[in-house]
């Protein structure tokens, strides 16, 4: 069970506070420089989740998301169920809650890759173990954390001294970016095509609480002089793959000239998998400023963090 009386869900990276993401990201760093040099599947030395157990469960295919929280609770002396949605009482009409109460009697957390949001939230409030956020609709925490960590390892700077451009979709991975554009205090510029800005609600409260994030539709205006851009599919899994839709976006692709506009020594993100020639270039994505593999890479990294603060072992 959870070292905490109340379970610490994670739903939102804003659900971390300012201090709990700085707290998440300077672990994984730590605990990733800890262990250099170690095969992948090899525990670290301290073994901090010895005997627990973790359930994944995927209502959407998964590459990154699924390895990288397998191995980091290999890595961090524990073990990982992995469950399809479509094979459990879930997919033949158990509740949300129902299902929620009894993995909580097998298990020590729960990370969920979901088709709504609305379904995290039931989850957690009928849980009582921890839910991660393995993606949603609406926000992608656990990615956000690999990418900022990538982004300090790469410029050798805290990301509040970065400035960092989104191009494209206004989607779930973007509302996660604004949350920690509020959370960290690093300008933020985002253009999207008409029609698909980034969720009002994020935009607001990152706003309240400080963040310098400007929203429009001129991807050069946003590009210039960033420090990291990043981008990510024009089209996701259920959304409709029209020629209207790619044709809306193509403006904002991310190609050499808009490398070039951005800082000297500016990285490039994308979350994976990349449609290449669509929202970013071959000669971008496989460029020597590309560090969407590193990104991937430090997913690992980032669930271990993350997984830790669920479980109360990071304060």
């Amino acid at each position: 069970m959870s070292a905490l009386a109340t379970p610490r869900h994670l739903l939102n990276l804003s659900d971390l506070g300012a201090a709990g993401l700085r707290r998440v990201m300077d672990h994984a760093h730590a605990r990733k420089a800890d262990r250099a040099g170690l095969p992948q599947g090899m525990a670290d030395s301290d073994a901090p989740l010895a005997g627990h157990v973790l359930a994944a469960i995927f209502e959407k295919p998964s590459t990154r998301t699924r390895v990288s929280f397998e191995i980091a609770m290999r890595q961090l002396g524990g073990s990982a169920i992995t469950l399809a949605a479509g094979d459990m009482q879930l997919g033949r009409g158990e509740t949300i809650a129902d299902t929620a109460r009894v993995l909580s009697g097998f298990v020590d957390a729960v990370m969920i890759r979901a088709n709504r949001h609305a379904d995290l939230e039931s989850f957690a409030a009928a849980a009582s173990v921890p839910l991660v956020n393995g993606l949603s609709e609406r926000s992608h925490p656990c990615q956000i954390v690999a990418d900022l960590i990538t982004a300090e390892e790469w410029l050798g700077r805290p990301v509040s001294e970065m400035r960092w451009a989104w191009l494209g979709d206004g989607n779930n991975v973007c509302n996660s970016i604004i949350e920690a554009a509020g959370l960290l205090d690093f300008p933020l510029c985002i253009a999207h095509p008409e029609g698909f800005a980034p969720d009002a609600a994020f935009l607001a409260d990152a706003r309240a609480r400080g963040g310098d994030i400007r929203v429009g539709a001129d991807a050069d205006a946003a590009v210039a002089g960033a420090d990291v851009i990043v981008t990510d599919t024009w089209v996701s899994m259920g959304q409709d793959d029209s020629a209207d839709r790619k044709s809306a976006f193509l403006p904002y692709q991310v190609d050499g000239a808009r490398m070039a506009a951005a800082a000297s020594d500016a990285i490039f993100l994308h979350c994976l998998p990349a449609h290449r020639g669509e929202e970013v270039t071959d000669a971008v994505l496989d460029g020597p400023r590309s560090a969407a593999w590193d990104e991937a890479a430090n997913r690992v990294h980032a669930q271990k963090a993350l997984l830790l603060w669920a479980l109360g072992r990071l304060g």
